[in-house]
């Protein structure tokens, strides 16, 4: 058995389940640099390196979790390290012959949008667009995953889908909206929010592996947040915004480089992308974290930052933010400013 990104993160904790498994005679932990997880056998690899198939050698299953997701990446370097890497990390997989490789995306495949069913069910299409946004990315693995059984005959590709994730050191779109002084809303939706804490998806992840789970499955907590619990356990107030100006607003900061994500990334912090995973559930999995404790998980991670549309901020701008009271205070300075403007006309 090996993982990938076993340095730190999912990855650690997975390897660290792995190794103290009584159905796992031998764990090899890859990544970048050497982790602290002990009795697994340590091989240091860059996962976008084509000799990684040697590193593969006597490996029956990998678990791929070497993945960047920070909105502070530049796109063009995450989208390589992200696709690239499962590229090749299947292409490795394939020439060393390894039986099964599973591969971690997103639920956010699923896309969020208004009309979407609550829950989801792990068969419902993939409706995220393919674009610059991580989750682009995610489209991208999943079809390297969908086409690897004619390219690889051989080789089993099973995908799992966490719903957001929440934990020490996660820091996405996500996480970084509850960073906000506000949270944001659109007129006339509801985002729904479900969570992934880090350790239940290792423990999916193992028992994945060694029930040999087929997939797509979904990983989250059961259920889903309202706003208003949301807003409760945060103890942040909302703000609501019509739509077209939310993301139209959203999307020229962008362009002009004020915001890290592209204007599509708010849909998945506005509109509804929450899952059910049934065949997790089916074969006894269940979650330790439920969405409210998920939640207090990323309200004490996040302490002390403060993001405004997705871009972290500090010092006099934190204060400006808090002051005005408004995740997306750009746009709503934007929106002052239109007011204004009709008013003078």
């Amino acid at each position: 058995m090996a993982v990938t990104g076993a340095a730190e993160g999912t990855g650690r904790l997975l390897a660290a389940r792995l190794v103290a498994s009584e159905e796992i005679r031998k764990v090899v932990a890859i990544d970048a640099h050497r982790g602290d997880v002990d009795g697994a056998v340590w091989r240091v690899a860059d996962v976008r390196d084509p000799l990684l198939t040697g590193r593969l050698a006597g490996v029956d299953v990998v678990v791929h979790l070497d993945l960047v997701c920070s909105p502070d990446l530049d796109a063009r370097e995450r989208r390589t390290h992200n696709v690239r890497g499962a590229q090749t990390v299947v292409l490795a997989a394939a020439a060393a012959r390894v039986r099964r490789v599973v591969l971690v995306t997103s639920a956010m495949v699923y896309g969020a949008d208004p009309t979407n069913p609550v829950p989801l069910t792990e068969d419902a299409p993939l409706r995220a667009e393919e674009n610059e946004s991580v989750a682009g990315d995610y489209l991208e693995i999943e079809e390297l995953a969908a086409s690897a059984a004619g390219v690889h005959p051989g080789l089993d590709v099973t995908v799992v889908r966490p719903a957001a994730l929440v934990g020490p050191g996660i820091d996405t779109v996500i996480t970084r909206h509850f960073e906000a002084p506000r949270l944001l809303t659109v007129k006339g939706s509801t985002a729904g929010w479900q969570f992934c804490h880090i350790e239940d998806l290792a423990a999916a992840l193992e028992l994945v592996v060694t029930a040999d789970l087929a997939g797509p499955l979904a990983v989250g907590a059961d259920g889903w947040l309202t706003l208003d619990e949301a807003v409760e356990i945060t103890g942040k107030r909302s703000f609501e915004l019509p739509a077209a100006l939310t993301f139209g607003m959203a999307q020229r900061l962008h362009r002009l480089g004020m915001t890290p994500a592209p204007a599509t990334d708010l849909h998945f912090v506005a509109y509804p992308w929450a899952v059910d995973g049934a065949r997790l559930r089916a074969a006894g999995w269940k979650p330790r974290y439920d969405n409210a404790a998920a939640l207090r998980v990323l309200v004490e991670e996040t302490a002390g930052r403060h993001a405004v549309v997705g871009r972290r901020v500090g010092g006099k701008e934190a204060t400006m933010a808090t002051a005005a009271g408004a995740t997306v205070a750009a746009i709503g300075a934007a929106a002052a400013i239109r007011r204004a403007r009709r008013r003078r006309r």
